[in-house]
This record gives structure tokens, C-alpha cells and sequence, in this order.
């Protein structure tokens, strides 16, 4: 073989293999390492806690456990909140967060979303003893959110009177304050407040959802085989009614699943 063509079949070679790792990707590389870092949230029951022996537990992490095993792979969890859910995606930290994250316009210039696998709307929680009937009751009030959500941006444009009292984590943080007493109110995902509200008497919920968000995987960008095999993911858990199941388990036999596929 002439040296001009032994360098063309071996530089053919080095090709190949380059497109086939490139092909590979995210699911490839956790194949091969033996597991996935997903960051979960661990600060408030149903969706994300910590059982008694210390171990993640919740809806999210139910989810993420089903996501390791059809990949063949380890859980790894990492409790994340906020903003960081974002960057640690960015900087490579975590595979996926399956964190209750809300599915925003402004997250998807960062972040690629799967099809949802929950539905959460803004909902109002507060102390009985306040005089709190609306959401313009909530001007001038001590109202706890968390740094960086959706219930941020609502209430600033809602009630820019009312007294935003920050924390990193809504859950348990938040969560705390109300208990305490330290705060007339709170706004997060209804799906977390609602289970608050019915684990403590001094607490009670405004009516009515101030949004209807859906809450998905989120993975880095730049990998859109990884994507696809993702909502192929979340549609088989739907489709086979595991939805259905853990939602009955985490909110009650008689609580009734949001509706999931095709709705955004």
C-alpha cells in the first residue's frame, strides 16, 4: 500500500472514532462511568426529603431512581436549590436535575427541558391569624420566597409592596419561618405548599393558583440524542401509568394527576 493511501485510510480511521465519540455522548459517558449525578431538592415532603435513615426520598426522587435504573446506572444525588440548580448543569456538575423546576422561557435559554412529568401552579400559604384574604392583603406583609424562582419574579410584579424575606432553600428554610411564625406568608409551588398546609393548623392557603408551570428534567444543552432518549423517558413513565401511581402515593388516593402530555 502506497504511503499517501495508508495515511488517507488511517486519518479515515481517527474520523470515524472522533464521530463516533461525538455521537456517543452524555448517555454514553454515564454508561461508562456507572452512574449519573442527578440533583435532586431534600427540603420538604412530598416532593424532595430526607426519610429516617438519612436517605433521599419524595416524588422527585422516586423519579430519579426510575431514570438510574433504565440507564443501567448508580444514583448519585446532590441537594440543589435555586439558581445552582442551573449552573452546576452548566459547569458539568450534574447529568440532570430533577429538582422541581419549573419549565421557564428564561431557563430554557440555559437549559434544555424534557416533556413534563408534574404540573405546579404558584399558590399563596399563610398564617391564620393574619388578615389575609387576597393577594393584595400580601402588601406591606413579611412574605418568605425563594432566591431565584418563579415565586421571586410573581410577587415583585404582583404586590411590589409586600416584604419579600429571601432564602436559598424554600425547603426547609421557608418552611421553618412559617412554622416559626416568623413570616405572614409564602408563595412556592402548590404542590409543596399544599402538603404544608395540611401538616400544620396555624397555616391555611389563598384559593386559586397564580400559574400552571410544568415542572421538567432539566439537562445542559448540546446534546440532543441525550434530549430525545430523556422525553422518550418521561413519556414511557406516564404511558405506563407509574405517574399515576406515584402521584396517589405522595399526595393521596384521592388526589387527582394534572394532566401531562401535550399540555405546556
Amino acid at each position: 500500500m502506497k504511503l499517501k493511501t495508508l495515511m488517507a485510510t488511517l486519518l479515515s480511521g481517527v474520523i470515524a472514532l472522533s464521530s463516533t465519540a461525538a455521537l456517543a455522548g452524555k448517555m454514553e459517558e454515564i454508561r461508562e462511568r456507572g452512574f449519573i449525578k442527578i440533583g435532586v431538592s431534600l427540603g420538604g415532603e412530598p416532593i424532595g426529603f430526607r426519610d429516617a435513615k438519612n436517605q433521599p426520598a419524595g416524588y422527585d426522587v422516586d423519579l430519579a431512581y426510575r431514570l438510574a435504573e433504565k440507564l443501567g446506572v448508580e444514583p448519585r444525588f446532590t441537594d440543589v436549590h435555586g439558581d445552582a440548580r442551573v449552573s452546576m448543569l452548566f459547569s458539568d456538575q450534574l447529568d440532570a436535575v430533577i429538582g422541581n423546576m419549573s419549565a421557564t422561557l428564561a431557563r430554557a435559554k440555559s437549559v434544555n427541558f424534557t416533556l413534563p412529568y408534574a404540573r405546579a401552579g404558584l399558590r399563596v400559604v399563610y398564617q391564620k391569624d393574619q388578615k389575609i384574604q387576597s393577594l393584595a392583603d400580601l402588601d406591606g406583609k413579611k412574605v418568605v420566597v425563594g432566591r431565584g424562582s418563579t415565586g421571586e419574579a410573581f410577587l415583585k410584579r404582583a404586590v411590589p409592596g409586600a416584604k419579600l424575606v429571601y432564602t436559598d432553600n424554600f425547603a426547609p428554610d421557608g418552611i421553618l419561618l412559617l412554622r416559626q411564625g416568623r413570616v405572614d406568608a409564602g408563595i412556592e409551588d402548590s404542590s409543596l405548599i399544599d402538603y404544608l398546609a395540611t401538616q400544620n393548623q396555624r397555616l391555611a392557603t389563598l384559593p386559586g393558583l397564580h400559574s400552571n408551570d410544568p415542572i421538567a428534567i432539566g439537562i445542559r444543552k448540546g446534546d440532543p440524542e441525550f434530549l430525545r432518549w430523556m422525553d422518550m423517558f418521561v413519556s414511557d413513565y406516564i404511558n405506563s401509568g407509574d405517574y399515576e401511581k406515584s402521584y396517589h402515593k405522595w399526595w393521596g388516593d384521592d388526589a387527582n394527576p394534572p394532566a401531562l402530555i401535550g399540555v405546556w
